[in-house]
């Protein structure tokens, strides 16, 4: 057959079809076609011509999939696609595509079928279906691959979520749930659950694309193939934000702990408020039960309800005329202008006045944190924080103790608070310093590489030390932020030094959750492509903790290889003060080994930290890595080091870190 006269079977084919039936460009365009026998279709076609229809009927059609088809020589067929009417909700069809001839240029041919118009000859299979549609139609659904990442999802997900098919699919699940440690935690259990091949299900908080918080209640289904890499995780969720907002306002309205009678933490931050307002002082004492969920186990409703209420009786019997509020099931907090002998006494009360179950005591003890106003803590969220944090030492020291925080720890609670609000102003205002250290070549006798590192002096808390403010970073999710701008410093250097003829390498430390973002290696491809900045120059450095969480990882172990396919080169920092292991050396590419300045400070006052640097020089030599020393501050060291066969030397004997042009005039 002729081209024309597929073309012309072609055309004739589009006629007579009683289903959706397109012809399509192999960029994605619609050219022709019409929607069959849907007799509510009001899409005008002419509207459609050369208009991608990824953006008007098919939101799924991305560019993988056009990939997908081009790159076949059969036709194809996707079921549960959404095919998008105009004024009409989608419907799901099952897609078949095939390359055809048209008007003398390829194209594409698409057939589109309602799922309801399918009729499977098994009943049991017709069922499955007609189940998996009405999940489909009637809740918000998204499908995982066997590492997280979202490979479908249905057009009630992006309608709540906010999402496009172009922006989510790809994502690690992570990134739909809030970042705070709470969220998770949760979301760590969710994931070991599906993991151990089992359901998970419950009411969960998520975030939008905007990062507007919603709630579901989730059902998480483990599917399983032959074939480990081919496993599915699917999620069924019901959007339940109605129902958590009106729970949250009438427990506002309420302030009263249904169970205890007690109030709850709303009004608790009212009264505290208006305590300090007055000026009046007193204890914040923070009280947890411990092993709850443990006791909770082991003696079931009991320890749900009665143990509680039982608990509660004490504590209303011993703090009597003091403010009482429950924070959440097994926390509690006391309001008292009583001395803290008085509040330790509470341990002994609890002994004397033990809990029975059906005539069996339970083993209560508690953890509890004394916190004072004004002398410890000034507002109702400092005092919340530092009790939590006193519950933490309390609880790492075996539990069953009431304490208190020394000054000094509250004035570093205080600090780190302070810290965190102006760290948000210095990244907005780029407020951030970057210093570079340079790295001596022992060979060569010159200087071809620095290692970039963040500064901070701030005008109203002054100088923050990378040892305070890389933990901070960290926990608050702002590392990343800072992680964009030094490597945007950093490539922009880099290339500044290449056009002045001095070609030099640039590092920069980087942290285990930037690459948790599966976009990471992308957005630093797209950084040195913004800034001109050969992939050769740039270094990246990782810890020894980083590599031991990237080798259970093959997400990062993935983005690491692209980056190293693309010419970037990464060193392992501060070797031989973390997490020791040969395996992640044999998984990673890693290229340099730095040696930390730990072991170079002693490597003149005893011959074991001289065995030990040389084994260290020579098992890198034995595995062809770059060897660089950190912390070399004599020349004696730098000679010994020379002589174990470093590769190159980094300390303040070469020079402390300093400014880009200081860099310069050394170089010249």
């Amino acid at each position: 057959m002729t081209k024309e006269q597929i073309s012309i079977a072609c055309n004739e084919l589009l006629q007579i079809s009683p289903f959706p039936s397109f012809l399509v460009s192999l960029d994605g365009l619609f050219l022709k076609g019409h929607f069959g026998d849907l007799s509510y279709a009001t899409t005008d076609l002419e509207e459609l011509k050369q208009q991608p229809i990824a953006s008007t009927i098919l939101p799924m059609f991305n560019k993988s999939l056009l990939n997908t088809i081009l790159d076949s020589t059969q036709p194809m067929c996707f079921q549960n696609v959404e095919l998008t009417i105009k004024n009409n909700k989608p419907i799901h069809v099952t897609l078949y595509t095939k390359l055809t001839n048209y008007q003398q240029e390829q194209v594409i041919h698409m057939l589109c079928i309602p799922t309801d118009s399918i009729r499977l000859m098994n009943d049991e299979q017709q069922h499955l279906v007609d189940l998996k549609n009405g999940i489909h139609n009637s809740f918000m659904t998204v499908t995982l691959d066997n590492e997280g990442f979202i490979v479908h999802t249905n057009q009630h997900f992006l309608t709540t979520s906010h999402w496009t098919p172009k922006r989510v699919l790809g994502k690690n699940f992570w990134q739909l749930f809030p970042s705070d440690d709470e969220s998770l935690k949760e979301v760590q259990q969710i994931w070991k659950v599906l993991q151990n091949g089992n359901i998970w299900q419950g009411d969960i908080q998520k975030i939008t694309k905007d990062e507007q918080p919603y709630w579901v209640h989730l059902t998480a289904i483990p599917m399983s193939s032959q074939n480990s890499v081919d496993n599915r995780f699917f999620f069924i969720e019901r959007d339940i934000t109605n129902e958590k907002l009106m729970q949250n306002r009438l427990e506002k309205i309420a302030y009263i702990d249904p169970e205890t009678g007690m109030i709850n933490v709303h009004r608790l931050e009212q009264i505290i408020t208006q305590m300090i307002e007055e000026e009046r002082h007193f204890s914040f004492v923070y009280l947890s039960i411990d092993k709850f969920y443990t006791i909770k186990d082991l003696h079931g409703d009991f320890a749900g309800g009665s143990l509680i209420l039982e608990f509660t009786k004490r504590m209303k019997m011993y703090f009597q005329d003091s403010t009482m509020a429950r924070i959440n099931e097994n926390d509690f907090v006391v309001i008292t202008p009583l001395p803290e002998w008085f509040t330790h006494g509470f341990l002994s009360y609890l002994q004397q006045h033990p809990i029975y179950n059906d005539s069996v005591a339970i083993p209560v003890s508690i953890s509890g944190g004394i916190t004072r106003f004004p002398e410890d803590q000034s507002t109702f969220a400092q005092l919340m924080k530092a009790s939590l944090a006193t519950i933490t030492n309390v609880r790492a020291a075996g539990g069953d103790n009431i304490l208190s925080l020394s000054n000094a720890t509250h004035k570093a609670l205080n600090r780190k608070s302070i810290v965190e609000k102006r760290l948000l102003l210095a990244l907005d205002q780029r407020n951030l310093q970057v210093l570079y250290q340079p790295q001596l070549d022992l060979k060569t006798n010159k200087i071809t590489s620095v290692e970039a590192l963040v500064r901070w002096d701030d005008e109203e808390i002054g100088v923050v030390s990378p040892d305070e403010l890389i933990p901070i970073a960290e926990e608050t999710g702002l590392i990343n932020n800072i992680g964009s701008f030094m490597l945007e410093k950093a490539c922009e250097q880099a290339v500044a030094w290449k056009n002045a003829g001095l070609p030099i390498t640039v590092s920069i430390n980087s942290s285990v959750r930037e690459f948790r973002d599966k976009n990471m290696a992308k957005s630093i491809l797209e950084t040195l492509e913004r800034t001109g900045c050969p992939a050769n120059l740039l270094q990246i450095e990782i810890t020894e903790k980083f590599a031991l969480e990237a080798e259970a990882e093959m997400g990062i172990i993935k983005q690491m290889r692209i980056l190293e396919n693309e010419g970037i080169v990464f060193s392992l920092d501060d070797f031989g003060t973390g997490y020791a292991s040969f395996r992640y050396m044999q998984l990673l590419p890693i290229s340099i080994l730095k040696i930390d300045q730990t072991f170079t400070n002693t490597l003149l006052k005893s011959d074991k930290s001289r065995q030990l640097v040389h084994g260290m020089v020579q098992l890198g030599k034995s595995m062809n890595l770059t060897i660089i020393a950190e912390g070399v501050e004599t020349e004696e060291q730098q000679d010994l080091l020379k002589s174990y066969g470093c590769d190159a030397v980094q300390g303040y004997y070469i020079s402390k870190p300093v400014s880009n042009n200081e860099i310069f005039n050394i170089l010249k």
